[in-house]
Protein backbone atom coordinates (compact mmCIF):
# COMPACT_ATOMS: atom_id res chain seq x y z
CA UNK A 1 0.00 0.00 0.00
CA UNK A 2 2.81 2.41 0.89
CA UNK A 3 4.65 1.66 -2.33
CA UNK A 4 1.51 2.21 -4.42
CA UNK A 5 0.58 5.48 -2.71
CA UNK A 6 4.08 6.94 -2.77
CA UNK A 7 4.89 5.80 -6.31
CA UNK A 8 1.88 7.77 -7.56
CA UNK A 9 3.52 10.86 -6.04
CA UNK A 10 7.04 10.15 -7.26
CA UNK A 11 8.29 8.56 -4.05
CA UNK A 12 9.89 5.22 -3.32
CA UNK A 13 9.85 2.85 -0.35
CA UNK A 14 12.96 1.04 0.85
CA UNK A 15 12.59 -1.73 3.41
CA UNK A 16 15.30 -2.15 6.04
CA UNK A 17 15.38 -5.55 7.77
CA UNK A 18 16.00 -5.01 11.47
CA UNK A 19 16.80 -8.68 11.84
CA UNK A 20 20.00 -7.96 9.90
CA UNK A 21 20.84 -4.33 10.72
CA UNK A 22 21.79 -2.41 13.83
CA UNK A 23 20.66 1.22 14.41
CA UNK A 24 23.98 2.72 13.21
CA UNK A 25 23.73 0.77 9.96
CA UNK A 26 20.13 1.97 9.57
CA UNK A 27 21.45 5.55 9.68
CA UNK A 28 24.04 4.75 7.02
CA UNK A 29 21.38 3.19 4.77
CA UNK A 30 19.11 6.21 5.20
CA UNK A 31 21.96 8.51 4.16
CA UNK A 32 22.93 6.28 1.20
CA UNK A 33 19.35 6.29 -0.08
CA UNK A 34 18.83 10.02 0.58
CA UNK A 35 15.76 9.22 2.68
CA UNK A 36 13.44 12.02 3.65
CA UNK A 37 11.29 9.98 6.04
CA UNK A 38 11.60 6.91 8.23
CA UNK A 39 8.52 4.89 9.19
CA UNK A 40 8.99 2.78 12.31
CA UNK A 41 7.18 -0.47 11.61
CA UNK A 42 9.18 -2.36 14.17
CA UNK A 43 9.09 -3.63 17.74
CA UNK A 44 8.75 -1.49 20.85
CA UNK A 45 10.70 -0.76 22.94
CA UNK A 46 13.44 -2.36 20.88
CA UNK A 47 14.59 -1.83 18.26
CA UNK A 48 12.36 1.28 17.85
CA UNK A 49 13.90 3.24 20.76
CA UNK A 50 17.48 2.57 19.65
CA UNK A 51 16.67 3.51 16.05
CA UNK A 52 15.11 6.82 17.09
CA UNK A 53 18.08 7.67 19.31
CA UNK A 54 20.53 6.87 16.51
CA UNK A 55 18.64 8.86 13.88
CA UNK A 56 18.05 11.86 16.17
CA UNK A 57 21.77 12.06 17.04
CA UNK A 58 23.09 11.59 13.49
CA UNK A 59 23.67 15.08 12.04
CA UNK A 60 23.44 13.69 8.51
CA UNK A 61 19.78 12.90 9.18
CA UNK A 62 18.71 16.17 10.83
CA UNK A 63 16.01 16.77 8.20
CA UNK A 64 14.58 13.23 8.18
CA UNK A 65 11.00 13.00 9.41
CA UNK A 66 10.35 10.01 11.66
CA UNK A 67 6.85 8.55 11.79
CA UNK A 68 5.46 5.69 13.85
CA UNK A 69 2.25 4.40 12.22
CA UNK A 70 1.94 1.59 14.79
CA UNK A 71 1.45 4.19 17.56
CA UNK A 72 4.46 3.50 19.78
CA UNK A 73 4.79 7.19 20.87
CA UNK A 74 1.38 6.92 22.57
CA UNK A 75 2.88 4.86 25.39
CA UNK A 76 4.35 6.41 28.53
CA UNK A 77 7.43 4.17 28.18
CA UNK A 78 8.22 5.93 24.88
CA UNK A 79 8.54 9.31 26.58
CA UNK A 80 10.48 7.82 29.50
CA UNK A 81 12.92 6.02 27.20
CA UNK A 82 13.43 8.83 24.69
CA UNK A 83 12.68 12.13 26.40
CA UNK A 84 12.96 14.99 23.87
CA UNK A 85 14.10 12.57 21.16
CA UNK A 86 10.64 10.97 21.24
CA UNK A 87 8.76 14.20 20.45
CA UNK A 88 7.55 15.36 17.03
CA UNK A 89 7.16 11.80 15.71
CA UNK A 90 3.69 11.57 14.13
CA UNK A 91 1.64 8.44 14.66
CA UNK A 92 -1.87 7.19 14.00
CA UNK A 93 -4.29 7.25 16.90
CA UNK A 94 -7.74 5.76 16.40
CA UNK A 95 -9.75 8.25 18.44
CA UNK A 96 -12.40 10.81 17.57
CA UNK A 97 -11.97 14.48 18.45
CA UNK A 98 -14.49 13.90 21.26
CA UNK A 99 -15.35 10.58 22.84
CA UNK A 100 -18.96 9.41 23.00
CA UNK A 101 -20.65 9.45 26.44
CA UNK A 102 -19.75 5.74 26.71
CA UNK A 103 -16.15 6.56 25.75
CA UNK A 104 -15.98 9.29 28.38
CA UNK A 105 -17.24 6.91 31.10
CA UNK A 106 -14.82 4.17 30.01
CA UNK A 107 -11.98 6.71 29.81
CA UNK A 108 -12.64 7.84 33.38
CA UNK A 109 -12.75 4.25 34.66
CA UNK A 110 -9.54 3.36 32.80
CA UNK A 111 -7.75 6.48 34.09
CA UNK A 112 -8.68 5.53 37.67
CA UNK A 113 -7.51 1.95 37.16
CA UNK A 114 -4.30 2.78 35.26
CA UNK A 115 -3.32 5.92 37.17
CA UNK A 116 -2.79 7.77 33.88
CA UNK A 117 -4.69 8.70 30.72
CA UNK A 118 -5.54 5.57 28.73
CA UNK A 119 -3.98 5.10 25.29
CA UNK A 120 -6.14 4.62 22.21
CA UNK A 121 -5.19 0.94 22.46
CA UNK A 122 -7.16 0.70 25.73
CA UNK A 123 -10.28 2.00 23.94
CA UNK A 124 -9.64 -0.47 21.09
CA UNK A 125 -9.44 -3.28 23.62
CA UNK A 126 -12.69 -2.26 25.27
CA UNK A 127 -14.43 -2.00 21.89
CA UNK A 128 -13.10 -5.41 20.83
CA UNK A 129 -14.54 -7.09 23.91
CA UNK A 130 -17.84 -5.23 23.41
CA UNK A 131 -18.13 -6.42 19.79
CA UNK A 132 -17.19 -10.00 20.62
CA UNK A 133 -19.67 -10.14 23.52
CA UNK A 134 -22.45 -8.84 21.26
CA UNK A 135 -21.63 -11.33 18.49
CA UNK A 136 -21.52 -14.26 20.92
CA UNK A 137 -24.78 -13.20 22.59
CA UNK A 138 -26.53 -12.78 19.24
CA UNK A 139 -25.08 -15.70 17.27
CA UNK A 140 -23.76 -18.22 19.78
CA UNK A 141 -20.36 -19.86 19.70
CA UNK A 142 -20.66 -21.70 16.38
CA UNK A 143 -17.82 -20.54 14.12
CA UNK A 144 -19.91 -20.59 10.95
CA UNK A 145 -22.66 -18.46 12.53
CA UNK A 146 -20.09 -15.99 13.84
CA UNK A 147 -18.40 -15.76 10.43
CA UNK A 148 -21.75 -14.99 8.81
CA UNK A 149 -22.59 -12.31 11.37
CA UNK A 150 -19.88 -9.70 10.72
CA UNK A 151 -21.88 -7.81 8.07
CA UNK A 152 -24.75 -7.37 10.56
CA UNK A 153 -22.73 -6.13 13.55
CA UNK A 154 -23.83 -2.70 14.81
CA UNK A 155 -22.50 -1.93 18.28
CA UNK A 156 -22.05 1.33 20.14
CA UNK A 157 -18.37 1.53 21.07
CA UNK A 158 -16.27 4.02 22.98
CA UNK A 159 -15.29 5.73 19.73
CA UNK A 160 -18.63 5.61 17.91
CA UNK A 161 -20.92 3.14 16.14
CA UNK A 162 -18.98 0.04 15.09
CA UNK A 163 -19.96 -1.73 11.87
CA UNK A 164 -17.85 -3.93 9.62
CA UNK A 165 -17.33 -4.05 5.88
CA UNK A 166 -14.91 -5.49 3.39
CA UNK A 167 -12.59 -3.16 1.57
CA UNK A 168 -11.92 -4.19 -2.04
CA UNK A 169 -8.81 -6.32 -2.25
CA UNK A 170 -8.85 -7.23 1.47
CA UNK A 171 -10.32 -10.54 2.58
CA UNK A 172 -11.15 -9.65 6.20
CA UNK A 173 -14.03 -7.76 7.76
CA UNK A 174 -12.93 -4.51 9.35
CA UNK A 175 -14.28 -1.33 10.90
CA UNK A 176 -13.54 0.86 7.90
CA UNK A 177 -14.86 4.12 9.37
CA UNK A 178 -12.73 4.23 12.48
CA UNK A 179 -12.03 7.80 13.57
CA UNK A 180 -8.37 8.61 12.94
CA UNK A 181 -6.00 11.28 14.23
CA UNK A 182 -2.42 11.97 13.28
CA UNK A 183 -0.78 12.99 16.55
CA UNK A 184 2.68 13.60 17.97
CA UNK A 185 4.21 14.38 21.34
CA UNK A 186 4.69 18.12 21.74
CA UNK A 187 8.40 19.09 21.67
CA UNK A 188 7.64 21.80 24.25
CA UNK A 189 6.15 19.25 26.69
CA UNK A 190 6.58 15.58 25.83
CA UNK A 191 3.74 14.55 28.17
CA UNK A 192 1.30 16.48 25.94
CA UNK A 193 -0.02 15.39 22.53
CA UNK A 194 -0.65 17.62 19.53
CA UNK A 195 -3.37 16.67 17.05
CA UNK A 196 -1.91 17.36 13.61
CA UNK A 197 -4.77 16.00 11.47
CA UNK A 198 -8.14 14.33 11.89
CA UNK A 199 -10.06 12.27 9.40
Amino acid sequence: ILRDCLAARGGTVIELDMGELDPATVCDRLVENRATALLLLTGHPEPAVSIVKSVRHDRRLAEVLIGAPAGQPEFTEWAKSLGEDGAAIPFLRYLPERLSPLGARVGTALRERLGEAPSFVAFEGYDTVTVLADVLRSHGTDRAHIAESWSRVAVEGTRGQIQFSRTPGISVWQWAWTPVQVVDRDPAASDRFRILHTG
